[in-house]
């Protein structure tokens, strides 16, 4: 399609980052890693700040849009204007990064027909593209990536926030939440593995310092965490993700009515009525980044026995668990053995850590970008102007987002919002 406007030869990529928002480390990392390392010049613009006016003159040789504006499920962070330019560049290649994409699908099928998705990254296993997205999507293509890579830092903020094993604390810590029933029974797991080992190592006396919660209050971020997976010479773990694909849209909206009619229905209760039908079926499984963490911080994982997305290897980079806990007695000798449990973590950090492999810039370098040029699409050098004016599309400066922010100021929570946002309302007008 013919727009009229600009042509610019470089990637834009869009993406949403709340201004005030707790997890938002490695959303960031994920998102600006296209920038940092890519061999293509790739600009910015963040769907929180509005779009800018300016985009309009320019279009690109392809749009990445970023997981983060689809994270909410049930809505996605467009405004009418950036659909607008989307459709606008119906032909322009697009690609699509999806996160979470075991639930609200059919909204997401929907989306990539509508605007002419072409490509889609997706973390589910690859044997599971032509039964989710092919059948029920016009994307024509699709690859597996993971959850997030390994950053360029993650190596010195371990170095900083990790002790000597000989003084580390806790022997064996873990931080974990309960999800959703919907998600089947992959997501009780991780608060499973959690409140069993604690259990068990109690009622065996296993005589070990644990630091064990699954409560979402009990959660930590940023330098606490790396400051408790610094002081654990082990940490409990299961793959990411779920077990049920919802490819349909049926399961939620089942269990929802069943909760409903019985809030205090346990999930063995429901499974048993009513999720046992998916479970399993589509799977939705992965490794995830705080494997990668627990390996730069040479704390020694002992995870539920599974895939990992073929990348960790049991008794190489991890202890198995099996999920019956059948070997609990096997796995906390194995831990105890200081040369085996010493073992463990340099395999990890050697495999993972003290190589580029599973780093962003080996993924955007060695599989994005060579994905790119398969498009025909060739790095160019964008005139100095140009990159300015571009660069200027995303920058917070910019007088226009700033009365964004200012005036939209008032939606967000933050400390202080209780004595803020009146004051804020009052200067702007707002009622």
């Amino acid at each position: 399609m013919k727009t009229g406007k600009k042509h610019v030869s470089g990637i834009l990529i869009v993406y949403h980052l709340p201004i005030f928002y707790k997890q938002g480390a490695t959303v960031q990392e994920h998102i600006f890693s296209f920038i940092e390392h890519s061999e293509f010049p790739i600009y910015g613009v963040n769907t929180e700040l509005a779009f800018p006016k300016d985009l309009a003159k320019y279009s690109f040789d392809a749009i990445i849009l970023h997981y983060s504006v689809f994270a909410a499920g049930h809505t996605y962070e467009f405004s009418s204007a950036f659909l607008n330019y989307l459709r606008e560049h119906h032909d322009t290649p697009k690609i699509a990064f999806f996160q979470d994409d075991y639930r609200n699908c059919q909204k997401r099928f929907k989306f990539i027909d509508e605007y002419n998705i072409d490509t889609v990254y997706t973390c589910m296993p690859e044997k599971y593209h032509d039964l989710v997205y092919k059948k029920y999507s016009n994307a024509s293509t699709v690859f597996t990536t993971l959850t997030g890579y390994v950053t360029p830092e993650l190596p010195q903020i371990a170095r900083k926030f990790r002790k000597p094993s000989s003084e580390r604390t806790i022997d064996i810590g873990y931080r974990a939440r309960q999800l959703d029933y919907y998600m089947g029974i992959g997501a009780q797991e991780k608060h499973e593995i959690g409140e069993k080992f604690l259990k068990i190592s109690q009622e065996k006396g296993f005589d070990l310092a644990l630091d064990i919660e699954v409560q979402d209050q009990k959660r930590l971020y940023g330098d606490d965490w790396y400051r408790f997976m610094g002081d654990c010479k082990g940490m409990l773990g299961v793959e990411s993700g779920v077990s049920i694909i919802d490819v349909e849209d049926k399961v939620k909206e089942g269990c929802d009515a069943i909760l409903k009619e019985n809030p205090n229905i346990t999930f063995q209760e429901i499974y048993d009525m009513y999720l046992h039908e998916w479970d399993n079926k589509l799977p939705y499984r992965t490794i995830s980044p705080r494997h990668f963490e627990a390996a730069a911080f040479k704390t020694c994982q002992i995870l539920f026995e599974g895939e990992y997305s073929g990348i960790l290897k049991p008794n190489v980079h991890y202890i198995p668990l099996k999920k019956d806990f059948s070997n609990i007695d096997e796995v906390i000798q194995a831990f105890k053995n200081d040369d085996f449990r010493n073992q463990i973590v340099e395999n990890a950090y050697n495999d993972f850590i003290d190589t580029d492999q599973y780093g962003y810039r080996a993924f955007i370098n060695q599989e994005f970008d060579v994905y790119l040029k398969s498009l025909g699409l060739t790095p160019q050098t964008i005139a100095e102007d140009i990159h300015q004016k571009l660069l200027a599309l995303g920058n917070y400066s910019n007088a226009k987002h700033l009365k964004y922010v200012v005036t939209n100021f008032w939606k967000w929570n933050f400390p202080g919002r209780k004595v803020i946002v009146p004051f804020v309302k009052k200067m702007v007008g707002h009622k």
